[in-house]
Order: C-alpha cells, then sequence, then structure tokens
C-alpha cells in the first residue's frame, strides 16, 4: 500500500508550481482529479509539441492523474466542484489573483463546510499587501526575488534555466499538504496551506541575501563559476571541452596543488593560502589550473581529480544526461503510457524502502470525465446536456 492511497486530492491547476506538488501526491498513490478547460486543458500542454506531440513541461509533470475537462465556470458547474470537493482530502488551485474566490472557491468558505478539507492556495505574490493583484510567471517571479541579479555573467543577467520559481513552489506545496494532512491525522482538523512564488523563491536566496545585505554589495555575476569560492567552476582542458571542480576547505586546497597540479609548493603561497586570499587572486588561480590542464584531455583530468578526491563534475548536455551511466546503472528509468505512446521517466528522487512509486498513465483532455460524472451521481442523460452546452468535454 502506498502512503497516500484513500486520499483524494482536486486540482484547479495549470501551468508548473500546483502540477509539480500533485504529480508527487500521486507519486506517493493520491487519487488526483486535475480539473483542465473543456477541450484545450492546461495551457501547458501547448507550450510546445517535443515528446511526440506533447508538450515536454506536460510530459514531466501530469503522470498518474485523472483528467476531468470541465468549464468552472459555467452555471452548472457548481453542481461537479461540489461534490468533488465534498469527497475530498485535498483542493488546491494556482488560479490568476481572486480567481478561486470569484468561483466561490475561497478557503475560509470552504473549510467553514469541510473542516477536515486540506486546501493549498498558491499564487505569486499572496493574498494581501501591495502586490496581490499582480500576475506571476516563472522568470519574472526570478526578477523580483533577485535571483537574475546573481546569475550570468558580469555583463549579462540571466535566467536559471529551468522553471526554479515554479519548482521551488511546487516543493512547499507538496510538503506543505503532507504536513497538513498528517496534522489533521492528530487533531482531525484540515486547514489552509498558502505558498507564494516570491516567498518561496526568496527562502532559496538566503545566502546572497545574507550576503549582501551584511557586505553591503551582492555577490558577483561569474557565469558558472562561484561568487565567493575559489577554485569553484568551470575550467578548460586539452581537448577544448571543460570540466567543473569546487574546493570547500584548506585540506583539499593542498591535496589539489600537490596530486593534481603537481605544484605542492602552491598550497603554501601566500597570495592562495585562504579562500578569502584565492578571490583576491582569482585570475591568476584560473590561469594556474587552466595552464595544468591544457596539456591533459577531459577523461585524465576527471581521473586525476577522482583519484586525489576533490569533487569535480562534467559538463553535461540535457541528452548526456538521458544516457547518464549512474542513472542507468541505477534503475532511475521507467515506462509510462501517454496519449502519444510509452515514454521514459524518472522515478521520484525520494526512495522509500519497500515502496513503488505510482507510474501510471498522463492524460488525455477530459479522459476521465464521464467516469468521474457517473461517480458524483450524473445520469447518461445529464451528463448527455453538459457536453451538448460545452460545459464538459470528454
Amino acid at each position: 500500500m502506498r502512503p497516500l492511497e484513500g486520499i483524494t486530492v482536486v486540482s484547479l491547476e495549470q501551468a508548473v508550481a500546483a502540477p509539480f506538488a500533485t504529480r508527487h501526491l500521486a507519486d506517493l498513490g493520491a487519487r488526483v482529479i486535475k480539473i483542465e478547460r473543456p477541450k484545450v486543458g492546461d495551457f501547458a500542454r501547448d507550450y510546445d509539441r517535443t515528446v511526440r506531440g506533447m508538450a515536454s513541461h506536460f510530459a514531466w509533470l501530469n503522470r498518474s492523474k485523472e483528467s476531468l475537462a470541465l468549464d468552472v465556470k459555467h452555471p452548472r458547474a457548481k453542481r461537479i466542484l461540489d461534490g468533488l470537493i465534498e469527497r475530498a482530502d485535498v483542493f488546491i488551485q494556482n488560479l490568476a489573483p481572486g480567481a478561486s474566490a470569484r468561483l466561490g472557491l475561497a478557503a475560509a468558505d470552504l473549510l467553514e463546510s469541510h473542516p477536515r478539507l486540506v486546501i493549498c492556495d498558491i499564487s505569486g505574490y499572496g493574498d494581501s499587501g501591495p502586490y496581490a493583484s499582480k500576475k506571476a510567471y516563472d522568470l519574472l517571479v526570478q526578477s523580483e526575488a533577485g535571483v537574475l541579479s546573481v546569475t550570468g555573467t558580469p555583463e549579462i543577467p540571466s535566467k536559471v534555466g529551468i522553471s526554479i520559481a515554479d519548482i521551488a513552489t511546487g516543493v512547499y506545496a507538496y510538503s506543505g499538504i503532507l504536513t497538513a494532512l498528517y496534522r489533521r491525522e492528530k487533531t482531525g482538523k484540515g486547514g489552509r496551506v498558502e505558498v507564494t512564488m516570491l516567498e518561496a523563491l526568496a527562502e532559496w536566496m538566503g545566502y546572497p541575501l545574507y550576503y549582501a545585505h551584511f557586505s553591503g554589495a551582492a555577490p558577483p555575476r561569474t557565469g558558472p563559476d562561484h561568487a565567493t569560492i575559489v577554485p569553484y567552476g568551470r575550467f578548460s582542458t586539452g581537448d577544448g571541452k571543460s570540466v567543473m571542480l569546487g574546493l570547500q576547505n584548506e585540506r583539499e586546497w593542498a591535496l589539489f596543488c600537490d596530486k593534481v597540479l603537481g605544484q605542492p609548493g602552491l598550497a603554501t603561497d601566500a597570495r592562495f593560502g585562504t579562500n578569502t586570499r584565492r578571490n583576491e587572486h582569482r585570475e591568476e588561480v584560473i590561469a594556474l589550473i587552466n595552464k595544468a590542464f591544457s596539456t591533459l584531455n577531459t577523461e585524465e583530468i576527471v581521473a586525476k581529480l577522482d583519484a586525489a578526491g576533490i569533487a569535480n563534475a562534467r559538463v553535461n548536455a540535457p541528452e548526456e544526461v538521458w544516457k547518464h551511466a549512474q542513472l542507468r546503472e541505477r534503475q532511475r528509468w521507467r515506462e509510462v503510457s501517454s496519449p502519444v505512446g510509452d515514454i521514459p521517466a524518472l522515478i521520484p528522487p525520494a526512495t522509500i524502502s519497500g515502496l513503488d512509486a505510482r507510474m501510471d498513465p498522463i492524460p488525455d483532455i477530459g479522459e476521465h470525465t464521464e467516469r468521474i460524472l457517473h461517480e458524483l451521481g450524473f445520469s447518461g442523460e445529464e451528463i448527455g446536456a453538459l457536453k451538448a452546452e460545452e460545459a464538459i468535454s470528454f
């Protein structure tokens, strides 16, 4: 039995943040009913067509869910929403600011009628404060939270290449829901979990926030290199490639100088004796390492680093991660069904002893609409009428 079997999640979700949270709940066995727009579905279905005609974001985030295609603004939608929430343990939404309240789904109202319900409201900035009505998308929140100011090169601020604001928000929504369910087991009461994209990402910005506030200057943008630890970043190899390496203390620096660079005297050189001094002489340190690496290919350098116990990594492209030997050896890939056929999927990163993660199909738009409505007591005639009125689709 999976930990969340018997838990029903109703999700008015779109894009990334809420779907990320609910897919992880589904991985643990929860029944996730995903409410989508009739015929068009979650707009993330149309981000691209790269996965045999299916969007890459959607393929990643929506396995093991049931799709109910419902026009939530239709006059007859309220009966359906009420029936779903009556049977639900969790209700989650990440609609535009104020949209859930306009649908009669404000947390305070729902908890008055359903005190055991766990409600998770996801938004960009929260339901109070000067930004309460402001729309929020991942890149915009990366900018608002200061991520762009510390990412990129000295000349060009850059976004993180994945949806880091959405993912951070989804992580906290997921853990917050689990915490609320655990509290319900003890108290019998549900409650509201509120997660905002700005607050989630501001938490992840803790190091640069402290550094900038107390030093008077933000950490510099240094491309692929660490802003304040030297050496820690990307270095050129003799075969025209790159390798990443990182040192965390002076013991490692001494080992690196001796076993990798073959210059043990550098460890006691006054210019390089501490990380602070190496930071002050950053360009000299980088030049020394690149010169030593220029006569070796990537595999030779990685072998020397591994032998010395120095942390390192290859600079992999996404396609190389698909083929990564570590993921393959640890059997992290599975196949999941989808509307476009079976596709590979990584099993969840938290491996729990005695538990196989749920890896059920990715749904088509409205694939489960008819079945769910029958469960709610709708007759075939009523379902036909709703479809004719375009309140639902399947």
